[in-house]
């Protein structure tokens, strides 16, 4: 089946592109070839397919012939070199009709990107509201994990970022360069399988996907997106056999385990989560560039391995280990962000700050609840001015005090984003938090306690502390090192006099 068409001759000018005139990949009539494998034979390599039918995802995905720099969407990809000045047909269209801004802000402000990473400028006189630059990897045999692994990086960073951004639609081009040899097909596997993940773990995140493919690459996707996006029962049904035997991990990364890095190789090791737990943010400051790192200097071996039809045993240990580092990965980018975007628009809220120090000497941060609007700023922002703020606080031990005094609906989180932000913040946030008081507690703020320590974060349960009072708060800080608003403590006296009991805080 081909999408003839959706083609435009070559030479001719064309007006924006709206996805409204575009057909989703579910709305494409499945193939019609009935192929009976069982008759032949031949073993499926799955007994089920690890890419059922979704109507939903199949809604979101777009296959299309065309040039990208037509589309109006939210951003568009632009696969370059590490100098961002690579002529390639997809690169020359997009900075043809860019205009001379987009190469200004990225000679001033961009200036390079290494292969495997993202860099996002404004779409200027583009349909797009950004493009996303990311360099693929160098193809060679010999490393051919390594290259696999960085244009899986690629791709998930994008989608992240995407996440990040708040960007509803993205287009891709073909990030896999012929001209650094990587070979077509292997590449559209990594492509659609990232994708194809990324969108089952975050459904909520994207609208829609586009591939928008030169004439050259069409027909590759034309065979393989049925696999990952089945269209019907039939087509996932097939795909048991044609679908390759590496499928990659649950975020359709590369899986080497013969790489991977034995943690527990102790006899007399046993595990304690709470006081064993490896915290990787020391040995990992900063992104992991898998060209330079040391993981991608031990190819040879896994891909002799590939060449001899060997297939390695799954080890649960090298999951863990992925997912620290991509985890690790994106906190970093959100860090870099935070430390380069203007962020007074929250700072200038005045509602998360550091206030002294607790009696042990712990730096103390304050959380002012009712000067948090949550409805009304942008959320990506105060993650990002959380992350600035606590970074270089996080790195010993600290302590928070929440004030939800006086604190009304409009001031509530909701429980996803409180979530993304916990899941975000890496290991030393949890580890290091020595305790965390809640001053003036409603029923709303017990409700939310119980259910947040329970079912997202048990490992900080025993370090949450409701307090009815300001005065608590003594036993732990000394008062000239507590600097609160003075509506706080004019509702305090209000509520509970000058002078109470002051029992012993909890550390």
């Amino acid at each position: 089946m081909r999408f003839d068409m959706e083609r435009e001759p070559l030479g001719v000018a064309t007006e924006v592109v709206h996805l409204s005139s575009l057909k989703r990949w579910s709305q494409i009539s499945p193939t019609q070839q009935v192929i009976d494998y069982s008759a032949t034979g031949e073993t499926p390599k799955y007994n089920v397919s690890p890419f059922p039918y979704s109507l939903d995802l199949n809604r979101k995905v777009i296959l299309w012939v065309g040039d990208i720099s037509t589309l109006q969407v939210d951003a568009i990809v632009n696969s370059t070199n590490e100098s961002l000045s690579d002529s390639n047909p997809v690169s020359d269209k997009i900075f043809s009709k860019a205009g001379s801004q987009l190469k200004e802000e990225l000679y001033s402000d961009v200036i390079e990107c290494r292969t495997g990473e993202i860099r996002v400028t404004q779409g200027h006189a583009l349909p797009a509201r950004y493009i996303i630059h990311t360099v693929g990897p160098k193809y060679n045999i010999k490393y051919q994990s390594a290259a696999e692994n960085t244009l899986h990086i690629c791709y998930r960073s994008i989608l992240q970022m995407c996440c990040e951004m708040n960007l509803r639609t993205v287009a891709f081009c073909v990030i896999n360069s012929v001209k650094r040899n990587y070979p077509p097909e292997e590449g559209a596997h990594i492509a659609l399988r990232t994708v194809r993940r990324f969108l089952e773990q975050f459904p909520d995140s994207l609208d829609h996907v586009i591939f928008a493919l030169e004439s050259h690459d069409i027909g590759i996707y034309e065979v393989l997106l049925p696999l990952y996006f089945p269209r019907s029962t039939y087509e996932e049904d097939i795909a048991r056999w044609q679908l390759p035997v590496d499928i990659g991990g649950v975020d359709g990364e590369p899986i080497q385990v013969d790489r991977q890095i034995r943690i527990i190789d102790n006899p007399q090791h046993t595990l304690h989560p709470e006081d064993e737990t490896i915290d990787l943010s020391g040995q990992l400051e900063s992104s992991v560039n898998v060209g330079e790192h040391a993981f991608s200097q031990m190819q040879g071996d896994l891909d002799q391995q590939r060449l001899l039809g060997e297939r390695p045993v799954s080890d649960p240990l090298s999951d863990i280990m992925v997912k620290e580092i991509q985890h690790q990965e994106r906190y970093e980018r959100l860090l870099r962000r935070a430390k380069s975007e203007d962020l007074s628009e929250i700072s200038g809220i005045g509602c998360l700050y550091q206030s002294g120090v607790d009696r042990l000497g712990r730096p103390v941060v304050i959380f002012v609840g009712k000067w948090f609007p949550f409805n009304k700023i942008n959320l990506d922002k105060a993650l990002l001015y959380l992350i600035y703020l606590l970074d270089p606080i996080v790195k010993g031990d600290y302590v928070i005090a929440y004030f939800h005094t006086l604190t009304s609906n409009v001031n509530y989180p909701s429980f996803s984003w409180l979530r993304e932000v916990y899941n975000v913040l890496p290991y030393k946030y949890k580890k290091n938090l020595k305790a965390f008081y809640i001053v003036h507690p409603t029923f709303w703020t017990k409700m939310m306690t119980w259910w947040f320590t329970t079912f997202m974060a048990p490992a900080i349960k025993q370090k949450v502390h409701s307090l009815p009072g300001v005065e608590y708060l003594y036993a732990a800080m000394a008062p000239d090192q507590l600097e609160i608003p003075a509506y706080i403590t004019e509702y305090d006296m209000s509520i509970n006099g000058l002078r109470y009991f002051q029992p012993e805080a909890p550390t």
